[in-house]
């Protein structure tokens, strides 16, 4: 075997000195023979999402991008152009239906994530959904029961539990070194950051939340992740709205419509219970009057032996050893990007007919919690979640 595919030694470093290593299997390229067949896939949405989602399977030898659609035609036609992808179809219905696709990757606005996703498992293809799962747990609920019912594979593209750093600290929680996990922080604090004002991102009935849905829903899904997923039992949350009816705290993402309106959020946090007596703190935001430079998406781990943080792509881990508070540097684990190892391991499921990491059920939880923390702000009372 070639060194550079030979398994990687994962330093824990203080003060550049190395404190513990930790051996890593590195996830290894599988070779595939000119007998093994391409899974087929086709591209629902060729927006920016549905572009980076190209950008990453032309990198996997064991996929072809088969064809793409979006609601907007000459969308797909440009996007079917730039990427070398033989077929266009002129709606996503019509993509659903051919029979020469394997699986589909769904990167629309989320109030069509299940319809599509129903669809598409009706017709027998294998899923690969953005987050949120959907815009409502209800409709979430739906998508969960149509993979059970057509026994295809259903992944949510939760890319940042695949970054080296998220990767580093899951292996050391799986050696033991926390302990019991029994307190999380986690957060995303943008100053100014709402994306394409006026579009379907601020509108409540077509994207289901602001920043909530859309950059919560990826550190409530790492942190559950990392905390084992255990059962939320009750969630208490408040939601905030002073930047977006204003105008203000726009961002860079996507394209205004200054004819639209803004309804949802633009700050939320929440504490929500499991059924092990952890508890999880949440903290998001598109626009906020934040100190500090740094806006990186944050994880602070608590245990009964250690405590694990990642921000951004640097890790810490915590000790007491005698009197004395440890810190030490926590290295990402090498290899490949996290959407390329992301795309990867749903090939993988659909070849080998296993349950992806990133499940049906880790998106229906994830809209659960969601849906809780807006009624929660809504009501002023604790949500008590019945499963």
């Amino acid at each position: 075997m070639p060194n550079e595919h030979k398994d990687k030694a994962i330093r824990v470093l203080e003060c550049g000195v190395p404190l513990r290593v930790y051996w890593s299997h590195m996830q290894r390229r599988r070779i595939y023979t000119m007998s093994v067949t391409p899974i087929r896939l086709g591209i629902i949405g060729a927006g920016a999402i549905g572009h980076v989602h190209m950008e990453t399977f032309k990198q996997l030898p064991e996929a072809v991008i088969a064809a793409v659609a979006d609601a907007h035609a000459p969308a797909a036609k440009q996007r079917a152009e730039e990427h070398g992808i033989g077929t266009v179809h002129a709606t996503p219905q019509e993509l659903l239906e051919d029979a020469e696709i394997d699986a589909v990757v769904i990167g629309v606005p989320n109030q069509f994530h299940a319809p599509l996703a129903i669809e598409a498992l009706r017709q027998g293809k294998h899923v690969l959904l953005e987050k949120p799962m959907s815009n409502t747990s209800m409709s979430a609920k739906r998508i969960m029961e149509a993979a059970e019912q057509s026994g295809k594979v259903l992944m949510m593209a939760h890319q940042m539990r695949w970054t080296g750093i998220s990767r580093a600290i899951r292996q050391q929680i799986d050696q033991g070194a926390l302990g019991r996990i029994y307190n999380v922080k986690t957060g995303w604090i943008r100053k100014k950051g709402i994306p394409g004002w006026g579009s379907w991102f601020t509108r409540m009935d077509q994207s289901g939340g602001g920043p909530l849905i859309d950059i919560g829903v990826h550190m409530l899904d790492l942190s559950l992740y990392l905390m084992g997923n255990p059962r939320p039992v009750s969630v208490y949350g408040s939601t905030y709205a002073e930047f977006g009816p204003q105008r203000r705290g726009i961002g860079t993402w996507g394209t205004p419509n200054w004819e639209g309106y803004y309804d949802v959020e633009d700050l939320a946090t929440a504490m929500i219970k499991m059924d092990n007596g952890s508890t999880l703190l949440l903290e998001v935001s598109w626009a906020a009057h934040a100190a500090g430079a740094k806006e990186d998406p944050y994880v602070q781990l608590m245990g009964t032996e250690a405590g694990l943080s990642l921000s951004g792509t640097t890790g810490c881990l915590v000790t007491h050893e005698g009197d004395q508070v440890k810190e030490a540097v926590v290295e990402p684990l090498e290899g490949e990007s996290d959407r390329v190892l992301m795309g990867r391991h749903f090939l993988e499921c659909i070849r080998d007919n296993k349950q992806p990491i990133s499940s049906a059920l880790t998106g229906y939880t994830n809209n659960r919690i969601l849906d809780a923390i807006y009624e929660s702000s809504r009501t002023g009372s604790e949500v008590k979640l019945e499963w």
